[in-house]
């Protein structure tokens, strides 16, 4: 079997990462395979055709409510006994008049309903009793502080420009939060067009310079994506967490999947390859730890140079595109990053687009996401399995490692121009090791008699000591005798060297 065989579940074509318009940028799977500037434009004219869809169901509503109304007016407006008279016209035209006012509210009711603002107008309705507030009512993070002062820092280079721009970004922020309660697409919607216009007009303002641009807008992105990451990342009006869930379900499940049945040509006994393996393993976990898009796909990037860099220490030469997507699919599979979906969802949304549409940034971007297409989609065929074998490996009854010694995985390694000297070469430290490991099992056991008995000598000595003490208080018992009385001088040395002492004498009167 070829190598070229074996990558037939793998390859993807690199025309296939492009757009499906033909426009030259990077397409997305989220965008049905199209770029940023192609989705918006499809998802306005859909938008557009469902609002027209919707008025055209407001005017067919209004028809049949004015022909009923009709109906019934014509039905009551002539009673078999009334004679029409200049008397009865008046009071009746105020009543027609009155119920056609009636009819008119329902049905600018009715459109107000299909009209797009009608999401939000419960939501202004709800806050008109509330006092505005300023800015965010959540409390600001140390990164959001931080983020904030250096985006102010950042804009006093600019002066009056500067200052424009910081209270646009505000007011847009403080817009964003009345509408909580829109959807992930329509949030997105608002954040882009925030992009565009004013991406437009810094454009005017620098002069067609498209590097000043882009450092504003990276600036831009940076402070209003901190602001709005909690309330926009894996919102509740989606199933991004269901997704996560799900994925990550599928990845743990795929754990039995080895380098050799992906083709990758990384080999990790080399030190070099096996610390970029684990960098590269390092950079996509911490994705979810970043708030921005932009940082997001720096860890993205980050991720993907790390692997080239192991593929070219191991084939010794610049790796290729087809070597990078296996590559690139093992390293999801051995990281299983948190909340996968939600961040690939969230830098869709919220990022750039021109970061995504092209450069190094959108191409490894949009390969990640093959990555992970190819993940919830992996079959025996894309691996080389039978049928048969996938479902045991994926049920758990079998493992492709304990599989090793029937002679499977030794002929794929042939097939890739391996020889038997390197498969004899690792049975030959194999063996080594076990032998090194039965020296220690067997030293071990050793070691753990001897302090078995050094333990039970402990306890016999122990009990030694203490039966000597107990026969010597035996023989000798211990008598504490009370001390003899003396007088306070008793202990005067110098008491032959004093005079004798006074004798009375009687003296008579």
């Amino acid at each position: 079997m070829s190598q070229r065989t074996e990558r037939r579940g793998i390859h993807v074509d690199q025309s296939e990462l492009l757009c499906k318009k033909g426009c030259g940028y990077y397409g997305n799977a989220a965008w049905q395979g199209l770029c940023s500037k192609c989705w918006r434009e499809e998802y306005q004219r859909a938008r557009q055709k469902q609002i027209q869809d919707d008025w055209a169901l407001a005017e067919k509503l209004q028809r049949e409510e004015e022909a009923a109304y009709a109906s019934i007016q014509g039905a009551q407006s002539t009673p078999p006994q009334a004679q029409p008279g200049q008397a009865s016209l008046g009071p009746f035209s105020k009543f027609e008049e009155k119920k056609t006012n009636e009819k008119m509210r329902k049905v600018t009711t009715v459109k107000k309903f299909f009209s797009p603002s009608s999401r939000t107008a419960p939501k202004k309705e709800a806050q008109e009793g509330k006092t505005p507030s300023p800015s965010i009512s959540r409390q600001s993070s140390m990164e959001t502080d931080r983020v904030s002062r250096d985006f102010v820092d950042f804009l006093k280079n600019l002066q009056k420009p500067g200052r424009e721009i910081h209270k646009q970004c505000r007011a847009f922020i403080e817009s964003m939060g009345n509408k909580k309660d829109l959807g992930a697409d329509e949030l997105s919607e608002c954040v882009q067009d925030f992009y565009q216009n004013m991406s437009d007009r810094l454009m005017s303002h620098f002069k067609g310079s498209s590097e000043s641009v882009e450092r504003v807008m990276d600036q831009v992105e940076k402070y209003i994506m901190t602001r709005l990451y909690k309330s926009v990342f894996c919102p509740e009006t989606t199933d991004d967490e269901k997704k996560d869930l799900a994925t990550q379900n599928r990845i743990r499940a795929l754990h039995w999947v080895t380098i050799e049945m992906l083709c990758v040509s990384m080999e990790e006994e080399i030190p070099e390859v096996s610390d970029n393996v684990v960098k590269a393993i390092t950079d996509v976990i911490e994705m979810d730890s970043k708030r921005v898009p932009r940082d997001k796909l720096a860890c993205i990037t980050r991720c993907s140079k790390h692997i080239f860099s192991a593929i070219k220490i191991t084939k010794n030469e610049p790796a290729s595109a087809d070597d990078f997507l296996p590559a690139l699919i093992y390293i999801v599979l051995k990281a299983n990053p948190p909340r996968l979906q939600s961040n690939i969802q969230y830098i869709t949304r919220f990022c750039n687009p021109s970061r995504l549409m092209t450069g190094e940034d959108g191409y490894y971007f949009t390969n990640l996401c093959c990555a992970v297409a190819f993940i919830e989609k992996l079959d025996a065929q894309s691996l080389n399995l039978s049928p048969e074998e996938f479902e045991r490996y994926m049920s758990g009854q079998a493992s492709p490692r304990r599989n090793d010694s029937e002679g499977g995985w030794p002929q794929t390694a042939q097939a890739l121009g391996g020889t038997t000297t390197t498969t004899n070469h690792v049975l030959t430290e194999l063996h080594h090791n076990l032998e090194l490991l039965s020296g220690l099992s067997s030293r071990q056991e050793k070691l753990m008699e001897a302090a078995q008995s050094l333990q039970s000598d402990l306890v016999s000595w122990q009990e030694n000591v203490q039966h000597e003490v107990q026969g010597i208080l035996e023989k000798y018992p211990l008598e504490i005798r009370p001390p003899a009385a003396s007088a306070i001088d008793a202990d005067n040395v110098e008491n032959d060297r004093l005079p004798p002492p006074l004798t009375p004498q009687v003296f008579a009167g």
